[in-house]
């Protein structure tokens, strides 16, 4: 058997791969890399989220940390991906461990490695991560040390995540404008490990937050899995129209991601959410510098970007790829259609909180709600529409896929000219007018996915229809 990282880490099914044994190679690994880093004096900072089994999975880390003198900051209840990366560097760790499989569903879950920048780990610590844990399986079974007994000896620090994470990013949003705004806030952590978390920061003023889906739930009842998109928000839709709320915010299962919905009850793609994030900062705080965009951004970022002089980076999808390039530019901000999205002056990793937050400021600032703001947006960018269709493959239907797209040459794809077909991270076919559509297999589930943005819902269904008969799928 071999552990193989993804996108953004290792899933498995619970209790198929998904075992303690393997966990504990995993973070055997985790500790091997540190020492041949020399950062195993800095320890491992471990956090987990609500998923089944998860703080016990995180103890399991802990104490083969321990077993191995390494000291282990070990949370004390389940946190948000960027509050356990914030400690991370805010302690000084030597790298860190989430326990979480984000937004993937109930049977799930994962083994998160964070370096010392608190990150998602490169392509290049990730193959040195994964040659480790090989080598660990090939040594047998990891040492170990109870907790109680590496909490004695001081090998194990329980961590309270929450209070420096809150801190830090309360210097980074004008809270208080937004706690006096009078905002009527729904927020829905998806019974995830952001619960209470836009509560805590926005409470004390005119302002009112009401959440739903609050408690953890490790089964993730009423949703297909913890993912911020539409499917999966029909509640938050509904309830905010029922209560007259200005906006819904949603987070996944790890808190890392977010979903916006309006005053209306109408989901806001991640494309354009992304694309007021880039306008907010543009124009209303009056920043520059770089953006990082995954190939599956909306290239509204692009047209923006252009208006105000600044330079846009395309990686392929996975954080792994967009912090690098994130860290080298010392980029304001970065995002990926997943709903991800980082900033300047926290780590380089995903904040669905923070991301919140900066979308509250930006209505605060402007006066306009979230409608109106994508209204200002099409005035600025023109009309851009998008949609994804996720579909699950056997083997032979993958490979199959693969042939007839590795094949095709359309000249056009819904009524558009293909001007450039490319290969770096699926199949993308790059039409004329700046819209583009892309197959390509997760990195995180056994999906096929298919994408398109384009001027209007109808030419996006179009497009993905087209796409979907040249895959043959």
């Amino acid at each position: 058997m071999s552990i193989s990282f993804g996108t953004d880490g290792w899933r498995a099914l619970i209790a198929e791969e998904y075992t303690f044994a393997n966990v504990r190679l995993c973070a055997q690994g985790a500790v091997d890399l540190l020492r041949s880093q020399g950062h195993q004096p800095r320890g491992l900072m471990i956090g987990y989220d609500t998923r089944f089994g998860s703080d016990r999975f995180a103890a399991a880390v802990a104490e083969v940390a321990a077993g191995n003198q390494t000291t282990a900051l070990l949370c004390d209840r389940p946190a948000p991906t960027p509050a356990v990366a914030h400690n991370l560097v805010a302690r000084d760790a030597g790298g860190g461990v989430v326990i979480t499989a984000s937004h993937n569903s109930a049977e799930w879950n994962g083994f998160k490695y964070k370096p010392d920048y608190g990150g998602s780990a490169s392509e290049e610590v990730i193959e040195q991560l994964e040659r480790h844990i090989s080598a660990a399986l090939s040594a047998g079974t990891p040492p170990t040390m109870p907790l109680d007994e590496a909490t004695r000896l001081g090998l194990v620090e329980y961590v309270d995540p929450e209070p420096g994470y809150l801190g830090h990013i309360s210097s980074l949003v004008d809270l208080e404008a937004i706690r006096s705004s009078g905002l009527k806030i729904l927020a829905d952590p998806m019974h995830g490990a952001g619960g209470g978390y836009f509560s805590k920061l926005l409470s004390g003023g005119t302002t009112s937050v009401a959440e739903i889906r609050s408690k953890p739930n490790p089964a993730f009842p009423g949703m297909s899995q913890p993912e911020p998109i539409a499917r999966n928000l029909g509640q938050l839709q509904s309830s905010i129209k029922r209560r007259k709320a200005d906006v819904g915010l949603a987070t996944d299962g790890d808190a890392d991601r977010l979903g916006l919905v309006d005053e209306r009850g109408q989901f806001v793609t991640t494309l354009q959410t992304f694309a007021l994030l880039c306008m907010h900062q543009m124009e209303v705080l009056n920043n520059r510098g770089a953006i990082v965009r995954s190939i599956t951004m909306t290239r509204m970022v692009d047209r923006l970007a252009d208006i105000h002089g600044v330079k846009v980076f395309e990686t392929p999808v996975g954080f792994k790829h967009l912090a690098p390039v994130m860290i080298r530019e010392r980029a304001m901000l970065a995002g990926e259609e997943s709903g991800g999205y980082a900033f300047r002056g926290s780590v380089p990793e995903r904040d669905g909180v923070l991301s919140g937050l900066m979308l509250l400021d930006l209505m605060v600032k402007t006066g306009q709600s979230v409608s109106e703001l994508l209204a200002t947006l099409e005035e600025k960018v023109g009309p851009h529409h998008y949609d994804r269709l996720d579909l699950t493959l056997n083997r032979a239907q993958r490979l199959s896929a693969i042939t007839n797209l590795a094949s095709a040459r359309p000249e056009t794809l819904g009524g558009k000219r293909v001007e450039h077909v490319d290969t770096e991270d699926g199949f993308r076919f790059m039409l004329q007018d700046g819209y583009w559509a892309l197959v390509r297999f997760s990195g995180t589930e056994p999906l096929l996915r298919i994408y398109a943005e384009a001027e209007s819902s109808d030419a996006v269904a179009r497009l993905l229809h087209e796409v979907r008969t040249i895959a043959g799928v």
